[in-house]
């Protein structure tokens, strides 16, 4: 089916602008996801800090016959158009955030994409106007729900993705 608006397509789900402020991830048949997990998972992490997009709400949209999740629409900007000083100060506060979401018992576990995943490797990390965002928190942990030891091993990975992410960031 062709989606009007479309904005991605990702492995499981495509996502749609429905305005200039929202977007909404699609549900469509088995989509391999929970729509009701991923919500819950935004709006822990709302609570913490503005490192993902804002929750909305969930809904059914009639005409695109798809359960889906509206939340805050992010309008990325191409970092290399900015020197390495701004870059490195963005990543800070990146990094800081992601620490306080680790810390609150949110991982998000898709900073970068499995080499058999098409798309590039951190196309989860948007730079965005108020600094870097992570989008698509559909595989993300809380550790309330996994436990201290998945967790724990969740957030190992990510910190190892990070200091990749850190030379692409920076080096590009």
């Amino acid at each position: 089916m062709k989606y009007p608006r479309l904005l991605s397509s990702g492995t499981n789900n495509r996502v749609v602008a429905l305005s200039e402020t929202e977007v909404a991830k699609l549900f469509v048949g088995d989509t391999r996801s929970d729509i009701g997990s991923e919500a819950e998972k935004m709006k822990f992490a709302n609570k913490v800090n503005g490192l993902i997009p804002e929750f909305s709400r969930l809904d059914f949209d009639d005409t695109l016959q798809a359960e889906i999740l509206v939340m805050e629409r992010i309008y990325p900007i191409d970092y290399r158009a900015y020197e390495v000083e701004k870059r490195e100060l963005w990543l800070d506060v990146f990094i800081d955030e992601l620490s306080e979401l680790h810390k609150s018992g949110f991982v998000h576990r898709d900073i970068k994409r499995p080499s058999n995943l098409t798309g590039l490797a951190f196309d989860n990390i948007l730079l965005a106007p108020t600094g870097l965002r992570l989008i698509d928190v559909g595989i993300s942990a809380l550790r309330s729900q996994v436990g201290d030891k998945l967790f724990d091993k969740y957030v190992e990975v990510e910190l190892q993705e990070l200091t990749e992410f850190r030379d692409y960031f920076l080096n590009r």
